[in-house]
Order: C-alpha cells, then sequence, then structure tokens
C-alpha cells in the first residue's frame, strides 16, 4: 500500500505557496500599472501622493474622504459611463496580497446578500460580483455589477472596483481597463506594514482632470 501521506503536504504546501505569489500582467512593468520607477518622468501626472493619475479628456477625479479621520482613503475616477475606484496599499517584496484580498471581497459581497463569481481578466484574476443596494422609495430588490481587479507591484498593491458601462460593454471596459494600465503607484521608502494604505493627498497645484 501506497502511502500518499507527503504526497498530499506537498500539493498543499504549492497551493499556499501559489496563493502568495505576486499575481500581475506579465508586462505590467511595461504597460502598467507602473511603480514609480517605471513611469514616464515628462508625463504630465496628477500627483496625489501614493498615486499618479496621468490626465485625459473626458476624466473627472474626486477623493473620497473619511469622514470621522478626514483622512483621505481612495481615488475615484469618472471615465467612459464608468467609475473605477483606486486604492494602493503597502505588500511584502516578494508575496502579493491580491490572493487574500479576493477571499476577503467574496465573503463580503456573500455576508451583504449578494453573488460573486471570479473570471480571468485583462489583469489576471478578477471578481465580478453582483451586489445589493440600498432600495428607494418604491421599495423592491436592487443591485449593481461591480467588477474588482487587483495588480501585485513591488511593495505595493493597487486595488480596482470598477462600476457603469465598464461592466457590461467591451468598448467602456477597454477604455477603463487602459485608464487602470495608466495608474503610477508611489510606494515611498519608508517602512510601512502589509495591507496599510499608501497615504493619499491633496494635488500639489490645481489642475484639471477634464
Amino acid at each position: 500500500m501506497t502511502d500518499n501521506t507527503p504526497q498530499d503536504d506537498a500539493s498543499a504546501d504549492e497551493l499556499a505557496d501559489r496563493r502568495e505569489l505576486k499575481s500581475a500582467p506579465a508586462d505590467r512593468a511595461t504597460a502598467g500599472p507602473f511603480d514609480e520607477s517605471e513611469a514616464n518622468p515628462v508625463r504630465p501626472y496628477i500627483d496625489l501622493g501614493g498615486i499618479k493619475i496621468l490626465p485625459r479628456e473626458g476624466l473627472n477625479l474626486r477623493l473620497e474622504v473619511e469622514e470621522q479621520t478626514k483622512r483621505i482613503v481612495a481615488v475615484g475616477l469618472d471615465y467612459a459611463e464608468s467609475s473605477l475606484q483606486l486604492q494602493a496599499f503597502a505588500a511584502p517584496r516578494s508575496t502579493g496580497l491580491w490572493s487574500d484580498t479576493r477571499d476577503q471581497i467574496r465573503d463580503q459581497v456573500r455576508q451583504q446578500g449578494g453573488r460573486v463569481e471570479e473570471r480571468e481578466g485583462p489583469f489576471g484574476p478578477e471578481l465580478l460580483a453582483e451586489v445589493p443596494v440600498v432600495a428607494g422609495a418604491e421599495g423592491g430588490a436592487a443591485t449593481r455589477l461591480a467588477r474588482f481587479v487587483g495588480v501585485d507591484g513591488p511593495r505595493w498593491f493597487l486595488r480596482g472596483v470598477i462600476g457603469g458601462e465598464a461592466t457590461v460593454d467591451a468598448d467602456a471596459a477597454a477604455k477603463v481597463e487602459d485608464l487602470f494600465r495608466s495608474i503610477v503607484v508611489v510606494r515611498g521608502g519608508s517602512p510601512m506594514p502589509p495591507r496599510d494604505l499608501i497615504p493619499l493627498r491633496m494635488p500639489a497645484s490645481p489642475g484639471s482632470a477634464s
């Protein structure tokens, strides 16, 4: 009789290793999302601290502020009849956060009574979620679609939440995906615990994103 225990243990170890691997497009360093060290230095980025945005026609930018602490916790972009929420987090140098983050998002959506499925997208694994929303005055169940995308970079993790036309329309999706690709993450050299939000700030000088 053959003892399969070592093989089973090895398979479990390999699975754990795969979960810790970074998840990113093979061409990330040249096609984005970019690390600050990879970005074109002459491009006129809007500098928001931990994230830099490349202006383009039809793009509207807003900063999402946590009411209690007054700190900026996310960047919101409206483009191509769609929305893209961005958050950048500190991450380990050699391992990624997207695998565990997907599990957390999946659990949260299901706890809210929504549905979620994982699929392969242009950046790797992504989640398509049907999320319940607060019913209007007329009542009745209402849901909205959201795509959760993520990329593990060098010492950072960039998460995007896509809503609007880019969840159902291929042309809008391509435009928003290109926008996500153009993002630059500025991790900085200061020590930060993994999963901490990389600090955001107001633009240093007035700039238009439209």
